[in-house]
């Protein structure tokens, strides 16, 4: 094999190893005590694999140009990374305020958002006209996510679990991504737009039943719950 040859084998074997971790290691997070070691330590594991799907797939877009999938990478990534983050500014008053690190994400999420949304606005070459719907959908979502992270910047909410729900929300919606991924590689008996789909269609309202749970659980025990889900 050429040497290029064998340096897109081994980064594309990286993408697959790192999104396959991704992929099972997050049930452990979401099924294990919420601030628990157990639960950070496959939180982390997760956010750094899907930093690896990220650069992996910027890379194998250099090689062999799929801006869509390079796209939907960065915004898999970018749910883990601002859900990691908001842990670290839960408490502004004390200390944990945004740093570059931040400013940055949405400025790339920004920026990947818009992508999306042009990829599925433009002329739909490219070679995928079947996938504009989800280019628009995630790059409407992309929009909404980097919006909402901005105005958290100036307006911190009053809710005091605010930072739990997001966390809650944005990890899980990385997930989804992650799902997503293994959907389209795998699921090849179902129509390309719903291989894309389904895990949002279902996972979102999922999500929101999860977090109207914890809501009501910190409104009756005004603390945190100490058990797995």
């Amino acid at each position: 094999m050429d040497e290029p040859g064998a340096v897109v084998t081994l980064v594309r074997t990286g993408h697959i190893a790192a999104g396959s971790i991704a992929l099972f290691v997050a049930p452990g997070a979401m099924l294990t005590v919420k601030g628990g070691r157990w639960h950070r330590r496959w939180g982390r594991v997760y956010v750094w694999a899907m930093g690896v799907v990220a650069v992996t797939a910027l890379a194998l877009a250099t090689v062999r140009p799929n801006l869509f999938l390079a796209l939907i990478a960065v915004f898999s990534f970018y749910l883990a990374y601002i859900g990691q983050r908001t842990i670290a500014r839960r408490r502004p008053p004390l200390g944990h305020r945004v740093t570059g690190l931040d400013w940055g994400g949405v400025v790339v999420a920004g920026a990947g958002a818009v992508g999306l949304l042009l990829y599925a606005l433009l002329p739909r070459g490219g070679g995928r006209p079947g996938l504009w719907p989800v280019a628009l959908i995630f790059g409407f979502l992309g929009l909404l996510l980097a919006g909402r992270e901005l105005r958290s910047f100036w307006r911190p909410p009053a809710d005091p679990h605010a930072w739990r729900y997001r966390h809650m929300g944005d990890m899980l919606g990385a997930y989804i991504a992650t799902v997503s991924a293994f959907s389209v590689v795998n699921f090849t008996f179902l129509p390309p737009i719903v291989r894309w789909l389904w895990p949002t269609a279902v996972g979102v309202p999922l999500i929101v039943l999860w977090i109207r749970n914890y809501r009501r659980r910190f409104a009756t025990s005004g603390g945190t719950p100490r058990r797995p889900g």
